[in-house]
């Protein structure tokens, strides 16, 4: 296969159970089907996944192996639609920038699509962040959790209703790991809230990656991701450390557009980003220089429009002949034709802004 072409994944679901699929948007419960690519079988059930994307028209999809139970060494991915997304992108330059800056991320490619023979478009296939994704990585896995909404702010009050949670590990689901995990993540959530400002600098790197963290948070911050310091992340649990770690997830509404896809000004969040944690962790002027350094770094080698053009030109280039064949980005060819430049002068003002602003962490 060229390098530039698609893979397609051929989705076949009986009628009956496609009928059944898109009679509850909001059912959990998958219906059996298979697909097919490169003129092999793989038996699948299938779902849709997302919360507020389930009502666009283009829909999202996990998908779930089991005969074979595996997919190119995987037993479930996720197949985004990306409906909000004029550029297609944004979610792939994401991840793989998280990765190019040293935090561990979810490997993502765009596909093509079609259900019963009918083209549903371009596609981007999401690595699941399970314990095959720690496995491939020699990641000495103790726990995952979710971030599933904004109450997993690191903090003892609700974000949604801005009064005391009632449980700390309230905002998050427990992907794999023990009752003993989310004992840790609880005892996390305490100490971030209660430790004295004299000991908080020694003692939570007994419970996070501290430097980890940072390169997280300033990949956050780079990206512009309203949304990924309550959301859009998981926490991971090293076995052998007994630190957490972050891990992106969901990057849609980034460089420079929200996640309905409206433009979202290069200077709209801060440097300093948001949530409890962070707000600690930048309280403490060792920790601030270390971010700021980080920051530094990045804006030196990775986030910038010299080192992004030449991937952002490729997904371009591969994407637009798919493009022309997705039945709901077809009318929207002009705007996506726009989005590389739109990016890429993101990049340059986001960029200039955020060194301008560094003197905040002195």
């Amino acid at each position: 296969m060229d390098q530039n072409q698609l893979p397609t994944y051929n989705i076949f679901i009986h009628p009956d159970d496609l009928k059944e699929l898109r009679s509850d948007l909001w059912c959990d419960d998958p219906v059996p089907g298979y697909l097919k690519t490169n003129n092999k079988r793989w038996d699948i059930d299938i779902v849709y996944r997302g919360s507020h994307t389930r009502k666009f028209k283009k829909k999202s999809y996990y998908i779930n192996f089991f005969k074979p139970k595996t997919f190119q060494g995987v037993k479930e991915f996720h197949l985004n639609a990306e409906y909000k997304d004029i550029s297609l992108m944004r979610n792939k330059l994401s991840l793989d920038f998280f990765s190019s800056i040293g935090v561990l991320s979810p490997s993502s490619k765009h596909i093509f699509l079609t259900i019963n023979g009918k083209a549903e478009g371009v596609y981007l296939q999401l690595e699941s962040v399970n314990e095959e994704f720690f496995k491939k990585r020699n990641y000495p896995l103790g726990a995952i959790f979710y971030a599933i909404d904004g109450d997993a702010n690191f903090s003892l009050l609700s974000d949604l209703d801005k009064d005391v949670k009632e449980s700390l590990d309230l905002g998050y689901e427990m992907k794999y790991g023990t009752d003993e995990d989310l004992l840790h993540l609880q005892e996390l959530i305490f100490q971030i809230n209660t430790l004295s400002k004299a000991d908080f600098e020694e003692r939570i790197k007994q419970y996070i990656d501290v430097q980890q963290y940072l390169k997280w948070l300033a990949g956050v911050i780079c990206t512009q991701n309203y949304d990924g310091f309550v959301h859009n992340y998981s926490l991971i649990r090293n076995q052998d450390t007994g630190k957490f770690e972050v891990s992106p997830w969901d990057y849609d509404g980034t460089w420079g557009r929200d996640v309905n896809g409206k433009i979202m000004e290069y200077d709209y969040v801060r440097i300093e980003g948001f949530n409890t944690l962070t707000a600690r962790l930048l309280d403490i002027t060792s920790y601030r220089k270390e971010y700021q350094n980080i920051l530094n770094q990045i804006l030196d080698n990775e986030f910038t429009a010299e080192v992004m053009k030449p991937k952002i030109d490729y997904l371009y280039e591969t994407l637009r002949p798919y493009i022309m064949k997705d039945p709901y980005f077809l009318d929207k060819l002009n705007e996506f034709d726009q989005e590389p430049e739109f990016i890429l002068n993101f990049i340059k003002d986001r960029n200039q802004y955020i060194k301008e602003n560094l003197y905040k962490l002195d």
